[in-house]
């Protein structure tokens, strides 16, 4: 595994050869990251993680035989701590919350910039999840269905369509109450889905205080990331 001072170890995992080399030739160019290992579907991924135990894995999701989101448990029991980002040309509301569900630490589409993409998997290898900023609003929409179990992401019947502002009702025995005022603050921002530094930027605050915030947050509502501490900010008008 990596240490703060050497690069992040990678997988790519994309069943289109071209795509593929081109991605590892261009993340080859970042100091930060070293790919270690490539796969064209899911059954060689989780073979080649297994023998290299990569950082972190960057997974396609329309992978012949077995999808990439059906690829996932399996990829995190064969290297315990893996941190995992899809990265897709599918902007299906439903491709999301599945990767989502799943236990993806992000979900990035293809026409992310190439400096934008060594960014997030950077931010995600520090602990912070990242969905693609075309993708955050339907993230949002993803609460039009029925509350899902805490922690956890509603999977949608449907494409979200705008609709009108409701009253939200909270329990009050929601952990939410547990929050303090700066960090209702700060969880709305990040519904918005600002990034730490972005939030310490608009609060003038300093990037480590916002990460200290997060982390206190997500152990006060029983969240695993930031991407669920979306959701659950939302579904409760903290916006």
């Amino acid at each position: 595994m990596s240490t703060p001072n050497t690069p992040i170890r990678l997988l790519v995992v994309d069943d289109h050869n071209l795509f593929r080399r081109g991605l590892i030739a261009l993340l080859g160019q970042d100091a930060r990251l070293q790919v270690v290992g490539e796969a064209g579907d899911a059954s060689q991924a989780l073979h080649v993680a297994a023998r290299l135990k990569p950082d972190l894995i960057l997974l396609d999701n329309h992978l012949p035989g077995v999808q990439g989101v059906d690829a996932i448990a399996d990829l995190r029991q064969a290297v315990p701590g893996v941190r995992i980002v899809m990265l897709t040309v599918s902007e299906n509301v439903q491709d999301m919350a599945a990767g989502l569900r799943a236990g993806a630490d992000g979900y990035l589409l293809k026409t992310i910039h190439t400096e934008d993409l060594c960014d997030s998997i950077c931010k995600v290898w520090e602990g912070d999840s990242v969905v693609s900023p075309e993708m955050m609003g339907k993230l949002v929409g993803l609460l039009r269905q029925a509350p899902a179990a805490e922690g956890t992401v509603a999977a949608p019947l449907e494409e979200p369509a705008p609709r009108a502002a409701v009253a939200v009702s909270v329990s009050a025995d929601d952990p939410i109450h547990q929050l303090s005022p700066r960090e209702r603050e700060i969880l709305a921002l990040i519904a918005k889905g600002d990034s730490n530094k972005q939030i310490a930027r608009a609060l003038d605050i300093a990037e480590t205080t916002v990460k200290i915030h997060v982390q206190h947050i997500l152990r006060k509502l029983g969240l695993t990331n930031r991407v669920h501490a979306a959701v659950y900010a939302t579904g409760r008008g903290v916006i």
